[in-house]
């Protein structure tokens, strides 16, 4: 099991992350450090698409990817855009609780029905649709996701420092998770 773990002050950061821009999102986002003026993207910021999160960063900290359960598997080539070009040597993956990608394979009624009523789709293409992606994109469990993902992106981008963070939608805060 990975273990959360609160940001309440600069002490809190895990000791990898200390004195990065991870640290940085951190403190601006949960004990509102003064902005700094940046002119140059500092980290990637990979987060999900859900509506209910706003990061309190500074204008030109991150580049920001937002996908479904903040899963980057089909965004590599922007994170390569963010790391060759951008000069970025961090990425942060922020997920949040109660995501909607979670169990995606019990929302397929309300999926095709939401795409019949809301887009004008027929019965058959809406179904097709499910079926062919929602495999790619259903996540288990936000923190395991979220650490398998960073795993991955490791493997992929052996000199990025990638950090797992996890955000708590009621309290508007970000965690670090402990990884095992």
């Amino acid at each position: 099991m990975h273990n959360l773990i609160p940001f309440e002050k600069s002490s809190d950061i895990l000791i990898k992350y200390k004195n990065t821009p991870i640290e940085l999102l951190l403190e601006y986002h949960n004990i509102n450090k003064p902005f700094e003026i940046y002119s140059a993207a500092q980290l990637l910021i990979g987060m999900c698409m859900d509506n209910r999160k706003k990061l309190n960063i500074p204008d030109n900290f991150a580049y920001i990817l937002r996908t479904g359960g903040a899963n980057l598997r089909y965004s590599e080539f922007k994170i390569s855009y963010a790391v060759a070009v951008g000069g970025v040597k961090f990425i942060a993956l922020l997920g949040h609780n109660n995501c909607g990608m979670v169990n995606l394979m019990s929302k397929k009624e309300k999926f095709i029905k939401g795409l019949i009523e809301n887009a004008g789709w027929d019965q058959k293409s809406a179904e097709e649709h499910f079926i062919n992606f929602a495999p790619m994109f259903e996540i288990e469990s936000e923190i395991n996701f979220l650490v398998s993902e960073a795993k991955r992106l490791r493997t992929r981008y052996p000199k990025i420092i990638t950090a797992p963070l996890f955000y708590i939608l009621e309290e508007n805060k970000i965690y670090q998770i402990q990884e095992e």
